[in-house]
C-alpha cells in the first residue's frame, strides 16, 4: 500500500476527522476569499497573537490501543508517523509552535467500546493512570483529559468515570459512536449519564464508525475499483458519516428525553456541531411539533441548555458564524483535533477571526476554564 492510500485508510480507521477536513482549508484561503480584506484579518491577527488557547479535542493511543484499533502494521506505523502516540517533546514542541496552551487528551476512537467485560474495564483503567503517571505528571498544567470509559460494563462506567474525576482530576469522558448498536438514550447507559450529572462533568461525544449492517447499506459499494483508496470508509467516516452520525445521536438524546431525565446533563460536540449550524432551523421546526406534547421543552431549548460545541479541524470562519447565529458564544470552544489537524495553523486561523476581543477570549479558553473549573497556566 502507497503512501498515500494509506493516508485514506488512517483517516478511514479512525485516524480522525482532521486529517482530510482541515486540508480543504485554511487561513492563508479565507484571506482570498471575496469579500475578505487580507489586511484587515492581518491586523486582527496582530491584535490577538497574546490569546490563550486550551485544546479541548486532542487525541492519543498507545502501542495496545494502535496495536487494538489498527489494520496491520503498516497502518500502526503509519500513526506513529504523525505522532499519535507521543505524549512528550514532539507533541510539545507542537503545541508551543502554535501557542497551544493546554491539550485536553482523549484516547483514539473507537478507543475501548469494542471491548467487552473485564477485559475492557481493565484496559479503561489502565488508559486513564497511564495519562496521569505520564503526561499529566510530566508536563505539570500543559496536559488535563477525559476519561476512556469501559462502555460495555456501564456499572462499571460509572465508577470509572467517577473515580478518574475525584482521584486523578479528570474533566469528564469522551464516547466514541455507538456502543454495540446502542447510543447515549438507551436505557443502558442511564448509570453513566447519572454520574456525569452527580459528578458536574460533560461527555464529550465524539464519532465512531457506523455498525456493519449500516455501513453496508449506506457506504458500501460492490465495484471494487471504488475501494482500492477506502473510499467507502472514508465516505462512512471523516469524508461525511462521522458527522452525520454524532448530529443523529444529539437528537436522539433530545427528541426521546434525556435531557428531561436528566436536565442538567452537559453534552459536548466538535467539528463545529458536526453539521447542526446547516441544518439547525430544519431539526427545530420539523421536530418541535412532534415532539411538543412529549418534551418538557422546546427542541431548540435543548441545544442551548445542555450543549457546548467545539471547531476541532474546521477553521471555518463563515461556518463559526453560522453557529454562533444559533449557539451563544458562551457555548463554543477551540478545539484543533491534533495530530490529524494542524495546531498552528488553526491558531492562527481563530487569531485572524473577525469577533470582538472578549468573544475570542470565550472561544479561546474562557469557556473551557469555566466549564471544566480549570485554568490555563500562568507563562
Amino acid at each position: 500500500m502507497g503512501r498515500r492510500g494509506f493516508l485514506a485508510a488512517s483517516t478511514a480507521l479512525g485516524a480522525g476527522a482532521g486529517l482530510s477536513a482541515y486540508a480543504a482549508v485554511s487561513a492563508a484561503d479565507e484571506d482570498r476569499t471575496p469579500g475578505k480584506d487580507p489586511d484587515k484579518t492581518a491586523d486582527i491577527a496582530l491584535r490577538d497573537r497574546d490569546l490563550p488557547f486550551i485544546g479541548t479535542e486532542e487525541t492519543f493511543s498507545t502501542p495496545t490501543l494502535l496495536k487494538l484499533n489498527s489494520i496491520n502494521q503498516d497502518h500502526i506505523a503509519f500513526l506513529e508517523e504523525i505522532g499519535l502516540s507521543d505524549l512528550g517533546k514532539r507533541r510539545i514542541g507542537d503545541m508551543d509552535a502554535g501557542g497551544l496552551d493546554v491539550q485536553i487528551l482523549s484516547a483514539h476512537t473507537p478507543s475501548v467500546q469494542n471491548v467487552p467485560g473485564q477485559r475492557g474495564i481493565d484496559l479503561a483503567h489502565r488508559l486513564n493512570r497511564q495519562l496521569v503517571d505520564g503526561p499529566i505528571a510530566k508536563y505539570p498544567g500543559r496536559f488535563k483529559a477525559f476519561a476512556t470509559l469501559p462502555l460495555q460494563s456501564p456499572e462499571a462506567a460509572a465508577d470509572e468515570l467517577e473515580r478518574s474525576v475525584r482521584e486523578d482530576g479528570f474533566l469528564g469522558a469522551l464516547t466514541n459512536g455507538h456502543i454495540t448498536k446502542k447510543y447515549l438514550d438507551h436505557p443502558d447507559f442511564e448509570p453513566v449519564l447519572e454520574r456525569a450529572v452527580a459528578l458536574d462533568v460533560p461527555i464529550y461525544l465524539h464519532p465512531g464508525y457506523p455498525a456493519d449492517e449500516v455501513f453496508k447499506i449506506y457506504y458500501s459499494t460492490t465495484r471494487s475499483e471504488y475501494t482500492k483508496e477506502f473510499q467507502d470508509y472514508i465516505f462512512s467516516g471523516s469524508g461525511y458519516g462521522w458527522h452525520q452520525e454524532v448530529l443523529t445521536q444529539c437528537v436522539r438524546m433530545i427528541t426521546y428525553g434525556v435531557f428531561d431525565r436528566f436536565p442538567k446533563l452537559k453534552i459536548i460536540i466538535g467539528h463545529m456541531g458536526e453539521g447542526l449550524p446547516f441544518y439547525y432551523e430544519r431539526i427545530v421546526n420539523d421536530m418541535g411539533e412532534p415532539t411538543e406534547d412529549s418534551l418538557e421543552k422546546p427542541v431548540g431549548q435543548y441545544f442551548k441548555d445542555n450543549f457546548w460545541i467545539t471547531t476541532s479541524a474546521f477553521p471555518q470562519t463563515e461556518l463559526l458564524h453560522l453557529l454562533l447565529k444559533y449557539i451563544s458564544v458562551d457555548r463554543v470552544m477551540f478545539a484543533t483535533d491534533y495530530p490529524f489537524a494542524n495546531i498552528k495553523e488553526q491558531t492562527d486561523w481563530f487569531r485572524g477571526v473577525d469577533l470582538p476581543r472578549e468573544d475570542k477570549e470565550k472561544i479561546a479558553f474562557r469557556n473551557a476554564e469555566k466549564l471544566f473549573g480549570m485554568k490555563v497556566p500562568v507563562k
